[in-house]
């Protein structure tokens, strides 16, 4: 990605004087005051173009996924502000298979006890399912009941020989553990199931409803649906009393080598042998405008870069911005971004930084655990050093945060497996609230006797400007918005979005980018991948479970 040079912004160097707020790491080099870009990139300015990503959602079928007229405008928008700032500005194409459900899918028991499960509570269609209406005994298959006291203790499905004794024309129960789900699906439809119900595997972290994906090279015709640990436990204690028929209809539509785009915007200024990366995803899912996921991290860095214009700041480095496409349908566009580097380019790569869902209306301060302390998986040699870029700077604001993992779920993936240190900032998505964490940032744990996720409209149709009239539970937002004072609403109605959330994450994002464009040293190159990083790589594959 070397380019020749042309006209800066404005030649005006950034004040390196001990002002109000510093970088405090001691790998950034001479420390860089960001306050004034810290007080120019505002949540008012951010929401404005989330307003514009929502138009843009509602004058293109209600979503902006990758693939759609949706996210073409999305790109648009986004490139003809960076032009007009003077961002050198590239697009760099791609194709990946998009996957749709054309309907609502259905998971009942029929006998004993008729029940009806409900599609994204009770279970979700596995991403890259086939369709089918199927109505037939269910068989599990290998199961580990009660679980192993340790994740992947449970095989179930896993091996051919798993089903030897699988009577074609029924539906597979099967449990998760160990290898994908696509290879458990596979050997499924292999020995003649109709159907696959594929249950969590009950460990603590692995009980709740699983939404999985079985990867866009999977192509058997049957429907396959992830369910909970206390659905599947229910369904094989009921088996071992007699038959249980389960009814299972998807449908859905598999799109091969759909086109679709990353946006790249580079400072006319700076080393190319130092890039800094900021990076977010501009593509929302099939089902809804995706304001929150991720409009947020999408606005925030273009507000950042369009600041950094407007303030005429000249970087050491050269900062390249990136709007990922594709990332819903398992991190394809920054995995190909990766993947096109050549050695020497990937080695002038310093850092990447990357902002997915920043500002989550029941939210929490998550930085990602860049030394591995709390979760057991670190990032390349570096990677802590971001960390605790972010962590300093909160503190200096009074602010708490706390560790998330590098689970594989965003487009760090591919940056971490390929050796560039990686860090970053989320708010929260589907996870429930805790006591605990709301003593810290405010917001609720739990309403009407039930918990309450960070974002409840997570991939949704009502993560948008207007929950509440795109589906949302009204007394839940409005309590929400209570909760943070009015921080939920723009221009007067309630939003998916807390303005509360935006604008401090808002500032750190200015605060890192700026820290590490005018580091002298910034942090310690290229190096090999993290090998506890690539022990989970499969764990995860973009927002959905893949093994």
């Amino acid at each position: 990605m070397l380019r020749p040079r042309r006209a800066a912004f404005a030649v005006v160097t950034v004040a390196t004087a001990l002002t109000t707020m510093m970088a405090t790491s001691a790998s950034a080099g001479v420390p860089t005051d960001t306050t004034a870009l810290r007080e120019a990139v505002t949540a008012d300015a951010i929401m404005d173009h989330l307003a514009e990503l929502q138009k843009i959602a509602d004058n293109n079928g209600g979503t902006r996924a990758s693939g759609t007229p949706g996210y073409d405008a999305s790109i648009d928008y986004i490139e003809g502000l960076l032009v007009a700032a003077g961002y050198e500005v590239t697009r760099q194409d791609f194709t990946f298979n998009a996957f749709r459900e054309l309907s609502d899918p259905v998971f009942e028991r029929v006998s004993p006890d008729p029940e009806t499960y409900v599609p994204g509570e009770d279970f979700f269609t596995a991403e890259y399912s086939g369709s089918g209406d199927v109505t037939a005994p269910l068989q599990a298959v290998d199961l580990v009941l009660p679980p192993g006291p340790t994740a992947s203790t449970s095989n179930s499905g896993c091996e051919a020989s798993d089903f030897v004794d699988f009577i074609e024309g029924n539906i597979a129960l099967v449990q998760r553990g160990t290898c994908d789900f696509s290879v458990k699906a596979a050997n499924a439809f292999d020995a003649g199931a109709v159907g696959v119900v594929i249950f969590n595997e009950g460990q603590a972290g692995r009980t709740d409803t699983l939404n999985a994906t079985l990867g866009d090279a999977f192509s058997d015709p049957l429907p396959v649906v992830g369910t909970s640990f206390a659905i599947g436990d229910e369904l094989a204690s009921l088996l071992e009393q007699g038959e249980v028929v389960i009814h299972l209809k998807t449908e859905t539509l598999i799109e091969l080598d759909v086109p679709t785009q990353n946006l790249i915007a580079e400072t006319p200024t700076g080393r190319d042998d130092r890039v800094v990366m900021a990076g977010a995803h501009l593509d929302s899912v099939p089902e809804g405008p995706g304001i929150e996921d991720n409009g947020t991290g999408s606005g925030t860095l273009l507000e950042t870069a369009l600041q950094i214009a407007e303030l005429g700041i000249e970087p050491r480095n050269t900062i390249r911005f990136a709007w990922w496409g594709a990332e819903e349908a398992g991190l394809v566009g920054s995995q190909h971004y990766v993947d096109s580097l050549s050695k020497s380019d990937a080695k002038d790569i310093e850092l990447y930084l990357n902002f997915d869902m920043i500002g989550s209306p029941n939210y929490a301060r998550f930085v990602y655990d860049g030394d591995g302390s709390a979760f057991g998986i670190k990032g390349p040699t570096g990677s802590d050093d971001i960390e605790q870029v972010f962590e300093d700077f909160f503190t200096s604001q009074g602010l708490a945060s706390e560790p998330t993992a590098f689970d594989g779920r965003s487009d760090y993936d591919a940056f971490i497996s390929a050796g560039i240190p990686a860090g970053g900032l989320f708010t929260g998505a589907e996870g429930a609230k805790t006591p605990a964490q709301v003593a810290l940032y405010g917001g609720l744990a739990t309403f009407a006797g039930e918990p309450v996720s960070y974002d409840p409209c997570y991939h949704q149709a009502c993560d948008s400007l207007d929950p509440i009239g795109d589906g949302a539970d009204a007394a839940l937002y409005t309590a929400l918005n209570a909760a943070y004072g009015g921080a939920l609403e723009y221009n007067g109605v309630i939003s998916n979005i807390n303005t509360k959330a935006l604008e401090e994450m808002a500032d750190a994002v200015a605060h890192a980018v700026l820290t590490y464009a005018m580091s002298t040293s910034s942090v310690s190159g290229t190096a090999q991948a993290s090998d506890q990083a690539m022990e989970v790589a499969g764990d995860r594959l973009g927002h959905q479970f893949r093994r």
